[in-house]
């Protein structure tokens, strides 16, 4: 049986350390105690993944058909005459988009400006690490 420490639990979710302690004081996910220390079941972790990614995003203003969005900040924007390349940091992902300058100039990105990036493609490669 796979299992995750509360710090590993967070990184995996995309939350704090402290949420995911909260989150097991409040009995929303089970821990165990091994070699001293509170641990999930990967199952029960993947159950609650699961959730969290099927929940609606509370600032969803309209139905999208991609289903990996990540809210992150711009860190970088580089533009010439008819196109932009913006570069974000949702999370510990490093997010990188090509676009129209118009569209880029329209949306207001800029480095600090939050943004959601939506990520819609036809082939995933799963890696274990």
């Amino acid at each position: 049986m796979t299992t995750y420490r509360i710090a590993e639990a967070a990184d995996l979710l995309g939350v704090s350390d402290d949420t995911v302690r909260r989150w097991v004081e409040a009995g929303r996910i089970e821990a165990a105690t091994e070699n001293g220390r509170a641990v999930i079941e990967g199952t029960v972790l993947a159950g609650l993944a699961s959730e969290l990614a099927d929940a609606p995003a509370p600032d969803r203003a309209r139905a999208v058909s991609a289903r990996n969005r990540m809210l992150g900040i711009v860190t970088r924007t580089t533009m010439d005459t008819v196109m932009a390349q913006v570069e974000m940091v949702c999370g510990p992902y490093r997010i990188v988009s090509l676009m129209s300058a118009e569209a880029a100039t329209e949306l207001g990105l800029e480095p600090g400006v939050s943004a959601v990036a939506s990520i819609k493609s036809t082939n995933v490669v799963v890696e274990r690490p």
